[in-house]
C-alpha cells in the first residue's frame, strides 16, 4: 500500500502536540479557545456528558494528539485545505448545541458508550445531521457499550426512521482514496502491549469489529458507527511505539482519511 510507505517515510515528521465530574460531564483536559472560521477543513470533536449508565472513558480519549495527526495526514496525503493557524493544525471542540455545529461538515464521538444526550442535545444533533452533518462514532468496546450508545442515538434518530445497517466492504466509503479491503481491529496501545498482542478489548464480547451506518431519507450516510475498534488511537499514537505504528497506522490512516474524503463529498 502506497500509504504505508509515505507514513513511514514522514512518521517522524507527524505534528506532535503533548499529551470525567461536574453534573453528568465528565473531567477531561483544559478546554482551550477555539480557532476563528477560516473556510478550510478543522477537525470537529464532540464533547458529551457520562452516563452513570454507560460505559465509556469520555469524550477527551485520544484528544488533542488524535485530532491533529488525522488533520496533518489528511493535508500531506491529499489536496485538502486544512485549517491552520502559526503553523499548527487547527481543531475544534464543540457541544452538540453550540451554534458554530453547523460549520463542521464532519464531527467525531469517541467512546460514545458513555454518551448522554438530553433533550435539547438529540434534538440539534437531528437538526445538524438533517443539513448535511456527517458524524463518526468510534473506540467503544462490547454489547452494553453499544447498547448505550444507540439508546442515546435513538433519542435523536428513531429506529423506525433511521435503520442501522452494516457496511460491507463493497461500500465506497472503503474505496473514497484508498482501497480497505477489511475493517481491522485496532486496540488501545496500552491493552496491545498488556494483552500479548490481542486486539479484542473485551475478548469474545468484542471478538468481530463492525463498520455501521444511518443514512437519511435520501440515502446518504449521516452516520457512520466503528465498533469493537478504535481508530483513535491509530492516529494518537502516532511515534509512540514503532511496533503499533507498524501495525496499525496504515490501515487506520487509510480509512480515516477515506472517511474525511467520503463525509465531505457525499
Amino acid at each position: 500500500m502506497i500509504l504505508a510507505g509515505v507514513i513511514a517515510a514522514a512518521s517522524g515528521g507527524a505534528a506532535q502536540p503533548t499529551g470525567q465530574g461536574g453534573g453528568r460531564f465528565a473531567r477531561g483536559p483544559r478546554i482551550p479557545t477555539n480557532p476563528s472560521y477560516d473556510g478550510a477543513f478543522t477537525f470537529c470533536r464532540i464533547m458529551f456528558r457520562n452516563s452513570p449508565y454507560g460505559d465509556g472513558g469520555g469524550w477527551s480519549v485520544d484528544y488533542p494528539r488524535a485530532d491533529v495527526n488525522l488533520s496533518f495526514r489528511l493535508s500531506e496525503l491529499t489536496t485538502t485545505l486544512v485549517s491552520k493557524s502559526k503553523g499548527d493544525f487547527n481543531h475544534v471542540l464543540l457541544r452538540l448545541t453550540d451554534p458554530e455545529l453547523y460549520r463542521c461538515p464532519f464531527v467525531m464521538m469517541t467512546e460514545p458508550g458513555g454518551a448522554y444526550f438530553d433533550q435539547d442535545e438529540a434534538a440539534r444533533l437531528r437538526d445538524y445531521l438533517s443539513k448535511g452533518g456527517f458524524l463518526w462514532a468510534d473506540d467503544f468496546w462490547g454489547e452494553h457499550a453499544w447498547n448505550a450508545f444507540v439508546g442515546e442515538l435513538r433519542k435523536a434518530l428513531p429506529a423506525g426512521e433511521f435503520p442501522i445497517v452494516d457496511l460491507p466492504v463493497e461500500h465506497p466509503i472503503f474505496h473514497t482514496l484508498y482501497e480497505v479491503r477489511h475493517l481491522p481491529q485496532i486496540p488501545s496501545i496500552g491493552f496491545f502491549f498488556g494483552s500479548g498482542g490481542r486486539t479484542s478489548e473485551r475478548g469474545r464480547d468484542s471478538a468481530e469489529p463492525h463498520a455501521r451506518a444511518i443514512a437519511d431519507a435520501q440515502g446518504h450516510m449521516i452516520v457512520l458507527i466503528t465498533h469493537n475498534t478504535d481508530f483513535g488511537d491509530a492516529f494518537e499514537r502516532e511515534g509512540d511505539n514503532r511496533d503499533y505504528f507498524n501495525t496499525f497506522a496504515a490501515e487506520g490512516y487509510a480509512f480515516g482519511i477515506n472517511v474525511l474524503l467520503y463525509a465531505m463529498s457525499h
